[in-house]
């Protein structure tokens, strides 16, 4: 039981990876974030890492600096009946989104996508994408 005391709860770790999606998607540094809740961005590290517990007040503070809604910070959450409800499918497909976002290339690629304006010109991305992802299959 002591061991369970120190290993994070799944909600909170997800909490945490939610604040560090949303907090990159705006290009906000952890040491800006904490800047404007009056706290170190070591103490956002642990918020991010679930490690610490975010207090409602203090979520409440985060999702109005990142625009937000706080109910954001649970989509998706471990355990969550309206995903279980919704079906496999749903699930794994807003999972996949939240995991390529989190990553610096996903996050970049997004980006600068939405910085091209020409449809025609984000078709043919979006067209090379799927060839160099077919060639992978390839192998």
């Amino acid at each position: 039981m002591m061991e369970n005391k120190k290993k994070p709860n799944p909600i909170d770790i997800h909490v945490g990876s939610r604040i560090r999606l949303r907090r990159t998607m705006l290009g906000m540094s952890q040491e800006k974030l904490g800047e404007s809740l009056g706290i170190t961005f070591q103490q956002i590290q642990k918020y991010e890492k679930g490690t610490n517990r975010v207090g409602a007040s203090r979520l409440q503070n985060i999702s109005s600096i990142l625009n937000v809604p706080v109910s954001f910070f649970f989509e998706d959450a471990p355990g969550e009946q309206s995903s279980a409800l919704g079906g496999m499918a749903e699930a794994s497909s807003s999972n996949y989104v939240v995991d390529f976002l989190s990553s610096s290339e996903g996050l970049q690629l997004n980006r600068a996508f939405v910085k091209i304006s020409d449809p025609k010109v984000r078709r043919k991305v979006v067209d090379l994408v799927k060839a160099l992802a077919a060639d992978g299959d390839v192998d």
